[in-house]
Parts: structure tokens; sequence; C-alpha cells
């Protein structure tokens, strides 16, 4: 197996645009490889086979939609309010139009996760750490609200993130007045966060 980080590093990436792009049925070394620019074959020197080469791609995702510590040290200055709960989800929001990319390369391996039963189980261990976390930050912060809202939250803010991402035109004029996806992302808070805990 081939050890040379910044080449891995190139190819998982290049796994993650074709993925999005193309879907798990076009992830192949070969497509891989071309995305990457490298000679066909080079992936295969990296990665122990397909399942490995999903497994890279699992963990770069998460790194690159991930917050970034800075952001997220300054929203720790403000008040444990509805609106710092607010400007988290409009984090959230932001970071997946940035890396729109990397965002429907997660959304393909949930596709693949349901064809796939390995998969399946190291994804929804993956997924369920996040969420797990997710309220335990929450808990720590002294954010309004508990585990229950925190799990309604993630559902909701992922059926917004799908269709923004996937299927724009779907949100765009259905609550008249109400900007997408800013204006969503603030009904979305304010209907499920309560203002403060009692």
């Amino acid at each position: 197996m081939a050890s040379n980080p910044e080449r891995r590093a190139a190819l998982v990436d290049a796994g993650v645009e074709v993925l999005a792009r193309e879907g798990a049925r076009g992830l192949t070394f070969r497509a891989v490889d071309g995305e990457a620019g490298v000679p066909v074959g080079t992936a295969s020197n990296y990665f122990t086979g397909r399942d490995d080469l999903l497994r890279q791609i699992d963990t770069r995702i998460h790194e690159r939609l991930a917050p970034d510590p800075k952001v997220l040290a300054d929203l720790m200055t403000a008040p444990r309010d509805r609106a710092l709960v607010t400007a988290f989800m409009h984090d959230l929001m932001a970071r997946a139009q940035h890396d729109r990319t990397g965002y429907l390369a997660l959304l393909e391996m949930r596709l693949e996760a349901t064809r796939r039963p390995e998969l399946r189980a190291s994804y929804t261990k993956t997924i369920r750490a996040d969420l797990e976390y997710g309220m335990e930050f929450h808990r720590e912060a002294g954010l309004p609200g508990g585990d229950e809202t925190v799990a309604v939250l993630y559902l909701a803010m992922l059926g917004l993130l799908l269709e923004h991402l996937t299927l724009p035109g779907v949100l765009e004029g259905v609550l008249p007045g109400v900007t997408v996806p800013a204006g969503l992302v603030e009904r979305i808070v304010t209907t499920i966060v309560p203002e403060r805990d009692d």
C-alpha cells in the first residue's frame, strides 16, 4: 500500500467529487484517478478496495463539513439563548453551501448505506455519534431545550439542507416573505427551540 499522505488526501478529495457528481455507482478507482489527474492505477495503490475508499471518504467529508474552531469560539461568546442556536444553524447552512459537493457526497453515502449492510452499520454509528455529540454540546453549552429539541432540530435542518442543496426551487415562495434558506433557518429555530428553559 502506498503511503504518500498528500497523494492519499488528494485521492480521497477526488473521491468526494466523483461521489457527489456521479453517485456511488460512478465511484471507481479509474474515475478517482481521472478526477485527481493521476495515472490510471494510482488509487488502487492507496486503498485496499472500494469499501476502504468509502470509509476514508466518510471521514474526509466530516472533516470538510466540521465547524471552524475559531468561528465556534467566537459564537460561544454570545449569550446562551435561541439567538445563539440560530447562529449555529446559520453556520451549519453556510458550511453546507460553501462545500456543496461535500454535502452532496454525504447524501450519496446515505443512499449507498441503504444498499450495503456493512457500510450501513459503520455509517449509522458515525451519524449517531454526531447526533449524540450535538446533544451533549447543547446540554454543556447551556442552550435552551434538551435532547428532544436537538433531535427535532437535527431532523428539520436535515430536511432543509436536502431540499435547498438538491431541489432549491421546491422551497422558493412556499412561505411568502420568508427568504430561502436564511428565513427558513430562522423559522425552524423559532418553532423548535424554546426561548429559554423555565
